[in-house]
């Protein structure tokens, strides 16, 4: 896979006292889905920001296809990185939702015709065409995540951040938002969740990134990172519901040990059989 990110020991302090992040260093390859997780605290929020370039580490160095990020050319990180937040409220901007799809894609001096055909593009993946001239604060908070991710897809970034994507979604608006996910993802988009939820993580991601007082204290397949006690315990995080369903099944005798991992209802049928 070709690497699209590589971080170099970079760290980070706040107002020269709180050190958040302390020699970061990890490859993103084009195409992963990936789920950083760890306490609150924990460094997890200062590194999307510098990964998006809203930031500048303190030292160390960010290299986007091999090019070094500085001030000089930090807009390249922000064009391939983009950013959905926690709480859309506080990244949406414009009144209408074609104005705000719209947004980016204008700040990018783009010619005319290509704002258009991108947020056009955008609404429909998203299925917001009919909402275009509706005021962003009369929209529902699933669809303001919407209109948030259908942002990012009028940027054409190839990278995207989601910061706690499941939070404050009801169980149909969360399906929504892991097929959309997922359909990035196969559109050979990166995505990389910031999450709690070990559930969602353990469903959806294939890389896990564990934060621990702003370092790394593991980085490996989902699997293997969530059958790790000892470093989800240090990481205050229990294993996913399935995984420990499964473990007592196979302490109970009713299942055989395997080295399957079910990652979701479907996966346990087929393992019961």
């Amino acid at each position: 896979m070709m690497e699209q990110v590589q971080i170099k020991n970079i760290s980070y302090c706040y107002d020269g006292k709180k050190t958040v992040l302390k020699n970061i260093s990890l490859d993103i390859f084009a195409g992963e889905k990936i789920a950083v997780m760890g306490a609150n605290g924990a460094g997890k929020s200062t590194f999307f920001l510098c990964l998006n370039g809203i930031i500048l580490p303190d030292n160390g160095e960010i290299l986007l296809y091999g090019k070094k990020i500085d001030k000089k050319n930090i807009i390249d990180l922000r064009k391939n990185v983009s950013f959905v937040f926690q709480d859309a409220d506080n990244q949406i901007v414009a009144s209408t939702v074609l104005s705000e799809i719209s947004f980016g894609p204008m700040n990018l001096k783009l010619p005319r015709q290509e704002v258009q055909k991108r947020v056009q593009e955008a609404m429909e993946y998203m299925n917001l065409t009919a909402f275009a001239q509706r005021g962003t604060h009369y929209l529902s908070g699933g669809e303001k995540k919407r209109v948030t991710i259908a942002d990012s897809i009028a940027m054409k970034s190839n990278i995207i951040l989601f910061d706690e994507p499941t939070t404050a979604l009801d169980a149909v608006h969360q399906q929504m938002l892991e097929n959309t996910l997922e359909q990035l993802a196969q559109q050979g988009k990166t995505i990389i969740v910031s999450t709690h939820d070990v559930d969602f993580a353990y469903r959806f991601a294939k890389r896990v990134i564990l934060f621990c007082n702003g370092e790394i204290i593991a980085d490996d397949t989902t699997e293997n990172v969530f059958s790790n006690e000892a470093i989800l315990k240090k990481s205050n995080l229990k294993q996913p519901i399935l995984l420990q369903l499964q473990k007592l099944l196979e302490q109970k005798g009713v299942l055989k040990q395997c080295n399957q991992y079910p990652k979701n209802i479907e996966d346990f049928k087929n393992i019961l059989q």
